[in-house]
């Protein structure tokens, strides 16, 4: 099994120091980031579509060995609640292109509401969500989910059920496809200004989750992929959650020895060349704006 340990984003503020060099530019944070792992989950795309052009400098940022995990905009999810999405879909499915040879699995997070007959109902009406190049994991917020029905049909779909350490809701740790998708989440008592150091001790709730990790690597000959996202709320700081995993799963800590700043420097620079060759006009297309290139 080959596994995967990173971050909920990178693009945080309060990472700058602990993490990011205090001078270091937004657009140069995902190129380092990538340095120092080798995978993120995207959490930007649950709020919005990435455009084209961020989606590309989003590959062009990271190595070839570098991956990703995006989640499913929350206008298909939470907004509509699978309906009428077709549009949606096809949109973010052709915006994602760019990168789909690195994208892990696209995650698509399930609103607290969201019980389970209705999801079957909805997953069964429409099974275009589950078709394409792409692995996808769902993530359960209601408890009514935590059932055999559920189970088996995430298993002949080969749809990972994630893994949620949340504080009022832990998903059981069943292997439903080829892959395992653990998110350490924990809750919102924590301020974004609070990210840069470990603030809640979860070191014996990351050993048990480490352990079950293990166990699916020596038991689950069929789970070729095993990934954890550490998400800023569940102790403070995702490079620290991450480094606790790493410890328990018997692995080095992240190293930052190899990060070299000025081959990001012009690499960026290079990005920023190709960014204008490839800008062309249109009277019918969206105006590009900075923000493109930002994320």
């Amino acid at each position: 099994m080959q596994l995967y340990i990173g971050c909920s984003g990178w693009s945080y503020t309060s990472w700058q120091g602990p993490f990011y060099p205090l001078s270091i530019e937004n657009r140069a944070r995902l190129p380092y980031y990538s340095q120092v792992f080798d995978y993120v989950e995207i959490d930007s795309t649950f709020y919005s579509i990435p455009s084209e052009l961020m989606v590309k400098n989003w590959n062009r940022r990271t190595p070839d060995n570098f991956r990703f995990t995006a989640k499913f905009p929350k206008i298909i999810t939470h907004d509509k609640k699978f309906k009428n999405v077709e549009k949606d879909l096809e949109l973010f499915y052709k915006r994602m292109e760019p990168l789909k040879h690195k994208i892990l699995s696209l995650l698509i997070q399930l609103p607290p509401s969201y019980k389970l007959k209705e999801g079957l109902e909805d997953f069964r009406s429409h099974d275009f969500f589950f078709e394409g190049d792409f692995r996808y994991a769902v993530e359960v917020r209601h408890s009514s989910w935590f059932s055999d029905l559920a189970y088996n049909f995430f298993k002949n779909n080969n749809i990972a059920m994630v893994w949620s350490q949340m504080d009022r809701l832990q998903t059981p740790p069943v292997v439903t496809s080829d892959f395992v998708y653990l998110r350490l989440i924990g809750d919102r008592r924590l301020s974004e200004d609070q990210f840069g150091k470990i603030q809640i001790d979860r070191t014996e709730e990351i050993r048990n989750w480490a352990n079950k990790m293990k166990e699916v690597k020596q038991n689950e000959k069929d789970v070729k992929i095993g990934i954890v996202a550490a998400n800023n709320h569940y102790g403070g700081y995702g490079p620290g959650t991450v480094d606790i995993f790493r410890k328990n799963m018997d692995l080095e800590s992240l190293s930052f020895e190899n990060v070299d700043t000025d081959k990001i420097n012009r690499e960026l620079q290079q990005e920023t060349r190709i960014n204008l060759i490839e800008r062309k006009p249109s009277r019918k297309g969206r105006q590009t704006t900075m923000s493109d290139f930002v994320e």
